[in-house]
């Protein structure tokens, strides 16, 4: 009976072994079988990519060459960045001098806006000066008689004739062309209705 408990046990672990294989080295195998083909098939060399993770450990070794080759990488990259930084505080350096041309330029815009506005507004003055002075002599020119505005007006230049005449009341307007020359009378009708 011993033997047969001893072909049992063998069987056993025989079987053991069996569903220990069927169970987990076989599913292994076939899902390292189905990613090689993934791969395969996404075009990934998957030798190429476990040489580079490993040489990535900490513990992988390096050749003395590749670190040689690594540190003139380095260095090469180095004076790369360096230069692309003297590059760029140059262009830095320049956009400042543009950046302050242009606000001297803007000051000197806004320098000259209050200049020309400053300009604007005595011309203004000036004109509400004229105005107010052609509406006193214009008054001066109705209180006057016909007689005596005439010769003043005939004496004045053409603009200042017509601006005064074009701005009297009809009928004091009359009584003075009454007392000019027909000549005189007739040019200034004929500048009043231009």
């Amino acid at each position: 009976m011993q033997t047969e408990e001893k072909i049992v046990e063998k069987k056993k672990g025989t079987r053991l072994f069996q569903e220990v294989l069927l169970w987990t080295l076989i599913p292994l195998l076939f899902t390292t079988m189905v990613l090689l083909i993934i791969a395969y098939v996404a075009d990934v060399n998957v030798f190429d990519k476990a040489k580079e993770w490993t040489e990535s450990l900490p513990f992988g070794e390096k050749k003395q060459d590749e670190e040689i080759g690594d540190d003139t990488i380095i260095a090469e990259r180095v004076v790369d960045l360096q230069a692309e930084i003297q590059e760029k505080e140059a262009q830095v350096f320049k956009l400042q001098e543009d950046l302050a041309k242009s606000e001297d330029e803007k000051q000197a815009l806004l320098d000259e806006q209050t200049s020309l506005l400053a300009q604007i507004e005595a011309l203004k003055m000036e004109k509400d000066d004229y105005k107010r002075d052609m509406k006193e002599i214009i008054s001066t020119f109705e209180k006057m008689s016909a007689k005596s505005a005439a010769p003043v007006i005939t004496n004045m230049s053409d603009a200042e004739a017509i601006q005064i005449l074009a701005s009297l009341k009809p009928e004091v307007l009359a009584s003075i062309l009454e007392k000019m020359s027909p000549e005189d009378a007739a040019k200034y009708t004929s500048l009043m209705t231009k």
